[in-house]
C-alpha cells in the first residue's frame, strides 16, 4: 500500500508540474499532505513538516542572502567586464555561447556548490543570452547537466556519503571513475553543441520571419501610395491619405514590436548608463567576492552567515542610503520569494515521504523486485536505480537508507562494496534536476525559467548523461557487468 502510494504521489506531482495545472509550490504542500492522509498520516505530521522546515532553514537562508548578495554584483557592473570578455571570445555564435555555458558550470562546479556554480553561471552567462536571443532554458539546461556531472568529486557530498556509508575510502571510490567523468563531460559538450545548433535554426527562422514581415510592410505601403497617386485628387487629400497613413504606421509599430520585445528583455542587461552601476567601487566588490569564494570553499564558517555579511557589506558600501538598500531588495524581491517559498514547499514532499514510510517501503520494494537471477549484475542495476531514486529520495535517504542494503545482496555474489558505491554515484546527472535539491530550484529562479520548461528539457538529457557514464564505468571495468 505504501509503495503504491508512495509512486503514486510521485507521478501525479510531476503530472501536475509537468503539464503546469499547478505552480510548484502549491504541488509540493498539497500533494504530499493528500497522500500523507492517505498513508494514515495524523495531526503528527504538522510536527513532522516543522522539523523538516527547521532543517531546510539554513539552505533557504543561504539561497535567500546568496540572491540579494550575487543580485547586487550584476547592478552594480561587476561581471560587465566578463561578460564582454566572453561575448568578444563567442562573438555572436549560439553554438560557441552555449558549450561556453557547459564548460563555465563544470569549472565552477570544482568548488563542490552547486548554489555557487548556478549563481555565477547565471550571472555571467544570462545577459549574454538575452542580449543575443538565445532561450535563458538552454542555459539552465546546460549548466544542470554540467554541474550533475562535476558533482560526483570527493569533496561534493554524493562520493562522500556513498564511501561512509559502505566503510570505503573516497580516493579508491572517486580515482578509477575518472574516465567516466571525462566521457560525461564529453557526453554534456555534444549535447551543449546540438541545443546550441538548434538555437542558431530558431534564430535563423526568426530572422527569416522578421525579413518576411518587414518586406509584406513594405509591399502595402508601396501598393496604396501608388494607388493614392493614381487616384483623383480629392481621393488623395479624402480617405486614400489616412488610409495610408494608416498602414506606414502599422508597419512601423509591428516592425518596432517585434524589435523590441527583444531588446525590452536587455534593457537592463550591460546597460552602460544603468544608474546603479559602481565603477569606482569595482575593485573592492572584486575583491570582496573573491574573499567571499574563497572563505565558501574553505568552510571555515557557515555558509548562510558568510552571504549574510556580505550582502550587509555590498549594500552599505555600494548603497549607503537606507532608501537605495531598500530599493535593491525590493528589486530582487521576486526571485527570493520564488525560490525559498520552494525550498520550505520541499519541507512537505520530505515529511511526507519519511514520516509515513513511503521512502522505506518504495526503496525495500526495489530491492525485493530485483529476482534471484539478475543478483550477479546488481552493480549495474545499482546504477540504474541511482537514477530515479535519488531524483525521488534525497541522496541521504539514497546512501544510508538504500546502498546498504544493495551492497549488501550484492556480496553474495562476490561484488565489492568498493564497486557497489562506484555504480551509485553515476545517477547524479538525474539528482541534480529533482525539485527536492535546493541549487536546482535556485538556478531556475535565477533564470527566471519554469520548472515545467526546464524539466521537459532536461529530465531526459540527464538520464543518457547518466547512461553514459554507467556505460564507460563498465567499459573501463570500475563497475562490473557481471
Amino acid at each position: 500500500m505504501l509503495v503504491a502510494l508512495g509512486f503514486g504521489m510521485v507521478a501525479v506531482f510531476m503530472a501536475l508540474i509537468l503539464t503546469k495545472r499547478l505552480t510548484p509550490v502549491v504541488a509540493l504542500i498539497l500533494v504530499p499532505l493528500a497522500f500523507a492522509v492517505a498513508a494514515g498520516a495524523g495531526a503528527g505530521i504538522g510536527e513532522d513538516v516543522m522539523d523538516q522546515v527547521g532543517e531546510f532553514a539554513p539552505t533557504a537562508a543561504l539561497l535567500f542572502f546568496a540572491i540579494i548578495y550575487f543580485g547586487l554584483m550584476i547592478d552594480v557592473g561587476l561581471f560587465d567586464p566578463l561578460i564582454r570578455a566572453i561575448l568578444r571570445l563567442c562573438g555572436d555564435s549560439p553554438v560557441r555561447v552555449v558549450i561556453g555555458s557547459a564548460l563555465l558550470a563544470a569549472v565552477v562546479s570544482l568548488d563542490g556548490d552547486g548554489s555557487t556554480t548556478f549563481i555565477i553561471t547565471v550571472s555571467a552567462m544570462l545577459p549574454l543570452y538575452l542580449r543575443l536571443g538565445l532561450s535563458p532554458v538552454v542555459l539552465t539546461v546546460v549548466a544542470n547537466l554540467g554541474a550533475g556531472v562535476m558533482n560526483i568529486i570527493p569533496w561534493g557530498g554524493p562520493t562522500v556519503r556513498a564511501a561512509t556509508a559502505l566503510s570505503v575510502s573516497p580516493s579508491e571510490l572517486f580515482n578509477p571513475m575518472v574516465p567516466s567523468m571525462v566521457a560525461g563531460l564529453a557526453c554534456v559538450f555534444v549535447m551543449a553543441w546540438l541545443l546550441g545548433l538548434g538555437e542558431k535554426r530558431r534564430l535563423s527562422r526568426r530572422g527569416l520571419e522578421l525579413a518576411e514581415f518587414h518586406t509584406r510592410e513594405l509591399v502595402t505601403v508601396s501598393a496604396g501610395s501608388a494607388g493614392s497617386a493614381a487616384g483623383a485628387r480629392p481621393a488623395a487629400g479624402g480617405t486614400g491619405g489616412p488610409a495610408t497613413g494608416g498602414a506606414a504606421t502599422g508597419g512601423a509599430e509591428g516592425s518596432g514590436g517585434a524589435d523590441g520585445g527583444g531588446s525590452g528583455l536587455t534593457s537592463g542587461a550591460l546597460d552602460p548608463t544603468r544608474p546603479t552601476l559602481r565603477p569606482r567601487l569595482l575593485w573592492f566588490n572584486a575583491v570582496l567576492t573573491a574573499a567571499l569564494l574563497v572563505l565558501l570553499g574553505m568552510d571555515v564558517m557557515p555558509l548562510p552567515f558568510l552571504f549574510m555579511a556580505a550582502s550587509a557589506l555590498a549594500l552599505l558600501v555600494n548603497f549607503p542610503s537606507p532608501a537605495q538598500q531598500a530599493e535593491r531588495i525590493r528589486e530582487h524581491a521576486t526571485s527570493i520569494v520564488s525560490v525559498v517559498s520552494m525550498v520550505f514547499a520541499a519541507a512537505v514532499l520530505t515529511a511526507a515521504l519519511s514520516s509515513t514510510g513511503m521512502d522505506t517501503a518504495m526503496a525495500e520494494w526495489l530491492v525485493d523486485v530485483v529476482p534471484d537471477a539478475w543478483g550477479p549484475h546488481l552493480a549495474v542495476i545499482t546504477g540504474v536505480l541511482s537514477m530515479p531514486l535519488t531524483f525521488f529520495l534525497s541522496n541521504d535517504a539514497f546512501y544510508f537508507g538504500v546502498l546498504p542494503i544493495l551492497s549488501q545482496a550484492a556480496a553474495e555474489y562476490g561484488i565489492t562494496p568498493l564497486e557497489m558505491a562506484r555504480a551509485s554515484i553515476v545517477g547524479q546527472p538525474v539528482h541534480f534536476t529533482s525539485p527536492l535539491v535546493p541549487a536546482m530550484l535556485l538556478l531556475i529562479s535565477l533564470a527566471k525559467v519554469d520548472l515545467a520548461d526546464h524539466h521537459k528539457k532536461v529530465i531526459w538529457r540527464s538520464v543518457v548523461l547518466s547512461l553514459v557514464m554507467l556505460a564507460a564505468a563498465v567499459a573501463t571495468g570500475v563497475v562490473p557487468l557481471g
